[in-house]
């Protein structure tokens, strides 16, 4: 079941929470489906689990064929393992840093991706959707080296990647947080673990209070929305994690 994050005008926004759930051993997957009239962009795909159930929808919106893009937040499994199948039954173009766009061919049989890859540049770039636009932001070193987020200026979504994930299943996943406090213990160990540093997060912070930003959607969990979302740039900027915690003592040779 796909859920509806914004629809007006010809605009849909979908998440969907539920199609990593298969045998419960993989970790709980957010994907993406932005349309804007008679095209759109999956963003974060997933792997293959997701593949058939995610195609389907796209189908009942448009024909496959017109999907214009695929946007990955980064090059991780859980991002883009379905890649090669995305490639053969769509012209999409896939929409990556260029840091990984040598990687990512790999996840394909040879050809499958020949021009068919535009490398984001690590300043971002605005990316034509139809007559709108989805625009790339500089994400990186949360938690990937070359790392994007994607601002919707219709929505005003900012489907986030790896910031702000909590931990969970997918029912967790499908109810919006509007308030933050009760949620942090869900978030915490993964920021502290995955990000890379305080001062990234601090930077991000201070570019993410120039945006409207109406919802922070994650790859993994539940959306941040309402008073949540400005709670969540305020505290993300607190937060201690990656390398301001490493010592010697992570470094030594195993007994």
């Amino acid at each position: 079941m796909a859920i509806e994050l914004f629809n007006q005008n010809g605009h849909v926004c979908l998440m969907f929470a539920h199609l990593s759930d298969e045998g419960g051993e993989a970790v709980q997957a957010n994907q993406f489906l932005v349309i804007h009239g008679d095209t759109g962009a999956i963003i974060d795909p997933g792997g293959n689990m997701a593949y058939n159930e995610l195609l389907l929808t796209v189908g009942r919106y448009f024909s496959p064929q017109k999907l214009s893009m695929i946007l990955a937040s980064h090059a991780d499994p859980d991002i883009i393992a379905s890649l090669d199948r995305w490639m053969t039954s769509t012209q999409a173009t896939l929409y990556i840093s260029r840091l990984w766009e040598r990687f990512a061919p790999h996840f394909c049989k040879p050809g499958k991706t020949q021009g068919r890859i535009v490398g984001i540049p690590d300043p971002g770039m605005r990316i034509r959707l139809g007559n709108s636009e989805i625009v790339a932001l500089p994400a990186h070193f949360m938690h990937s080296e070359g790392n994007f987020q994607f601002w919707d200026p219709v929505s005003r979504i900012l489907f986030s990647g790896d910031l702000g994930v909590s931990m969970g299943t997918s029912a967790d996943a499908a109810q919006p947080i509007t308030s933050l406090a009760a949620h942090i213990p869900k978030m915490e160990a993964f920021h502290r673990r995955y990000m890379v540093s305080n001062k990234v997060l601090r930077l991000w912070a201070n570019m993410a209070r120039t945006l409207p930003i109406h919802m922070i959607v994650p790859q993994h969990g539940a959306p941040l929305a309402g008073p949540a979302v400005k709670e969540f740039i305020d505290w993300i900027g607190t937060v201690d994690c990656g390398v301001d915690h490493l010592t010697q003592a992570n470094y030594t040779i195993p007994l």
